[in-house]
């Protein structure tokens, strides 16, 4: 691979770092009858921790039967200083477009390997010099990746929404943008990756969009968790993502994937691994 597509490559490679099962146990929700569903691979180190609070071992997996009481757990993981709590609930699925099976506390998510959905919008703006993004900056308060660059608009899919619903809400409580124009984005695609993070397991699935707006448009932060925006021209924005690691993780890959879908790096290689699994 040439080494400007190698420097792109390398966000993909940090993203998809994790190496399953290793020393992690599947973890399944449901009951003993039916044997239940896998929703994630659980941190050996916590393992005593959850089977003194519920659940079993059972061949190798640990089983919880009573999916009600996935909430206690993570808040009495919490307690302990054993997992981090972030007040936020996420759903629980055994599968992508499955039923939900229960909630737990954002973050919790990490300990256990349930996979989080989230949404990544890209802010394009078109001007006669060319093609630019809008670009957070991540408040030096966030409890992850606090000071980073970021997407105008991004966020996790909370208990009972899903990503349309969340991108509204995200756009409007991160940058004061108006429901009516954040409905305009477009879908483009999903991003899925397991990565080993200093909080543990993230297995995240990205839902992307692409938002065009108005020239005489200018978010502004709106409830603190961002810093602040600044327009970018595309150009500027590919050269931070490949010589830098200034930008969140995910983010990159999200911007890796806008460059390639407007034509700016040529390889259908890298686009096929970005998507692989999505």
């Amino acid at each position: 691979m040439p080494d400007d597509l190698d420097r792109y490559a390398r966000h993909l490679r940090a993203c998809r770092n994790a190496v399953l099962p290793g020393r992690r146990l599947a973890f399944r929700l449901g009951d003993q009858r039916g044997g239940g569903q896998q929703v994630g691979w659980l941190a050996p180190e916590l393992r005593e921790a959850v089977l003194g609070l519920g659940a079993r071992q059972e061949a190798g997996a640990i089983m919880l039967d009573d999916t009600a009481g996935l909430p206690a757990m993570g808040m009495a993981l919490a307690a302990r200083g054993l997992v981090a709590w972030r007040g936020e609930e996420f759903d629980v699925r055994g599968m992508v477009d499955g039923a939900v099976l229960g909630v737990i506390d954002r973050g919790s998510l990490p300990a256990f390997g349930i996979e989080a959905q989230g949404v990544h919008v890209n802010g394009l703006v078109r001007r006669p010099d060319g093609l630019f993004l809008w670009v957070g900056r991540r408040g030096a308060n966030r409890p992850l990746d606090a000071g980073k660059l970021d997407h105008l608009v991004a966020g996790g899919i909370g208990a009972g929404y899903d990503a349309a619903t969340t991108l509204v809400k995200e756009a409007a409580e991160e940058a004061a943008i108006p429901a009516e124009m954040a409905r305009a984005a477009r879908p483009v695609g999903t991003l899925v990756y397991a990565m080993e993070r200093p909080e543990g397991l993230r297995r995240d699935r990205v839902h992307m969009y692409d938002l065009e707006l108005p020239a005489d448009f200018a978010p502004h932060p709106e409830d603190g968790e961002a810093a602040g925006f600044e327009l970018w021209p595309i150009a500027r924005v590919m050269a931070a993502v490949r010589d830098t690691d200034e930008f969140k993780f995910n983010v990159s890959l999200v911007l890796i994937d806008l460059f390639l879908r407007q034509g700016l790096i040529d390889s259908p290689k890298l686009a096929e691994e970005l998507r692989r699994g999505a």
